[in-house]
């Protein structure tokens, strides 16, 4: 399963995928951006995927907020599963610069609520406003959770993993379809 991790530059994609993918637990560490995208591999078990629990090999993309990859985008598109936009609630245009990411990553290749997360992402030491951000009717459509990775680490893993059986259900469901589309 390919999930796509994108929004702003220093919103925090990077140390929410490397907790994520159990790459590193160092959190807070110095700011480094991602050049281009980095991808992060792993086992994910125990999803709940409609009535079985399940587990399935995922592909994190960690992304570039910088919009000088733009032209990489489409090709970072290609075959996703699903995709995640963290943004920091506490930055202004963050919020705004989301609307792009929404209509750039998912508007434009048509997936569904489901296949979506918005993560309002706290830095440490930030103190955690967990209100829903103002944002543009669009994505108020899109199912939100709050992460602070030193206060609810686990909650936020939780609701990954939540999200992860969502987007695996969603593909089991069109797989079927499809295969009953080929017998009829």
């Amino acid at each position: 399963m390919k999930i796509l991790l994108i929004g702003p530059s220093e919103c925090g994609k990077t140390a929410l995928a490397n907790f994520l993918s159990d790459t590193t637990e160092t959190i807070g560490a110095d700011y480094s951006p991602s050049q281009g995208v980095r991808i992060l591999e792993f086992e994910s078990h125990n999803l709940s995927n409609g009535n079985k629990n399940s587990a399935c090999e995922v592909e994190l993309w960690d992304c570039a907020g910088d919009f000088k990859f733009e032209s990489c985008w489409s090709a970072l598109m290609k075959d996703s599963n699903g995709v995640v936009i963290v943004f920091n609630p506490d930055v202004r245009r963050h919020l705004k610069e989301i609307e792009t990411w929404y209509s750039t990553f998912i508007f434009s290749q048509g997936l569904q609520e489901a296949q979506c997360l918005l993560i309002a992402h706290h830095k440490p030491g930030s103190g955690a406003d967990t209100t829903r951000p103002p944002l543009a009717p669009q994505l108020n459509k899109l199912p939100l959770i709050h992460s602070n990775l030193e206060e609810e680490p686990e909650d936020v893993r939780q609701e990954f993993h939540k999200y992860l059986g969502n987007v695996m259900r969603m593909l089991s469901e069109k797989q079927e379809r499809e295969e009953m589309s080929i017998i009829t």
